[in-house]
């Protein structure tokens, strides 16, 4: 969730004008900026499919918990097209469409998981696996084929910018292979009830396994990502090639260059202490009020700024593609602005935290 504020300060902050992972523009420097945040989704994913995997272990029914994740999951949508989509470009001007990302992909993934969770475990876990590991094969199969139907294969599979009379708005989280990814986590749920250093070892194994997987497929270089590495100008430029994995939609290679190093993490960090630890635990039990809060204050942030350099603040009353020219920064003031925000939505996010642990309201389950 820290690094996922990080990701967005420098969206809405930047003054380079090109995604960081052109190599032919970007510095180091850059490109690790945004490396670092792509560790974010495809954790926080896996994450929501431990933690359904932890509800079911902890005794909750199928059907009960089928329900929660249909509800759960429509909530999200809801959220994800209304409040979360008003965030990104402070008007109610829907001219543009709607945004078909990280809550959308959450909530429909939750939506076929709550049916999902009625298979077989070993079953679910083929299928998940399958999903990770196969899609890359329909790389090649493009929406343009399906004619009346291709906004679908958007939806599932190829990201794109949808305008059609029913259907308007920008897919860039397509389900596929997202709901295999919260699926995994699902099953690998039951195995952080076990005793240490039982869970731990088996974490670190399947964090080495996914990590070194990475490294033997990316080096082939013939499948699991559409974009081959290729050597650059110097040693790091072809060490950032070899690490610029397609996150739209998660290749197999991104998600094992992410989830392998993230459960190794998870294994060595379940017992941090200290001010740091306290402020990242904080946050993590509260990710959603998080979620919401640091849309608002970074765009919030990017007003301010804007108009301190003599814009005016309806030219920054846009999302982070329509900002203007000559607005932006350089990463020393991104870093700040970002460290800044995680500080400042520490101590909302610390009340709700406390909400949470002294009452047990169903709604708040939904926040």
């Amino acid at each position: 969730m820290a690094f996922m504020a990080l990701d967005h300060v420098r969206d809405f902050f930047t003054s380079a004008r090109f995604m960081p992972e052109d190599l032919s523009r970007t510095t180091p420097a850059l490109f690790l900026t945004r490396w670092v945040t792509h560790f974010c989704a495809p954790t926080f994913m896996f994450l929501a499919g431990v933690g359904i995997g932890l509800a079911r272990q902890r005794g909750r029914s199928l059907g009960r918990l089928s329900r929660f994740l249909i509800t759960r999951g429509l909530w999200l949508i809801l959220l994800e097209f209304t409040i979360v989509r008003i965030g990104w470009d402070f008007n109610f001007n829907y001219n543009g469409g709607l945004l078909f990302i990280v809550l959308w992909a959450l909530g429909v993934c939750m939506i076929g998981l709550a049916g999902l969770i009625h298979l077989p475990r070993f079953l679910l876990a083929i299928l998940a696996l399958g999903m990770i590991a196969l899609h890359n094969l329909f790389d090649g199969i493009h929406a343009d084929r399906f004619g009346a139907f291709a906004p679908l294969w958007n939806l599932l599979h190829e990201p794109a910018f949808i305008d059609r009379p029913f259907l308007k708005g920008l897919v860039l989280y397509p389900l596929i292979p997202w709901i295999g990814v919260m699926s995994a986590g699902y099953i690998v749920g039951p195995m952080l009830t076990l005793p240490n250093p039982l869970r731990r070892r088996r974490l670190l194994l399947i964090g080495a396994t996914l990590s070194l997987a990475f490294i033997v497929i990316r080096a082939i270089n013939h499948y699991g990502d559409p974009q081959p590495w290729s050597r650059q100008s110097s040693f790091i430029m072809t060490a950032l090639s070899f690490l610029n994995t397609n996150k739209y939609p998660p290749s197999l290679l991104f998600l094992l260059m992410t989830l392998g190093p993230a459960i190794i993490t998870l294994a060595l960090t379940e017992n941090a202490r200290g001010p740091v630890a306290r402020i990242l635990i904080t946050i993590g039990r509260v990710p959603f009020f998080y979620y919401l809060l640091h849309i608002y204050l970074i765009h919030s942030l990017c007003v301010v700024a804007g108009v301190a350099q003599g814009f005016q603040a309806r030219q920054l009353m846009v999302d982070f593609i329509g900002l203007p020219e000559g607005f932006g920064f350089g990463l020393g003031v991104i870093y700040a602005v970002w460290i800044g925000v995680v500080l400042l939505l520490y101590f909302p996010c610390r009340w709700f935290a406390g909400v949470k642990a002294r009452r047990s309201d169903a709604w708040l389950s939904y926040l």
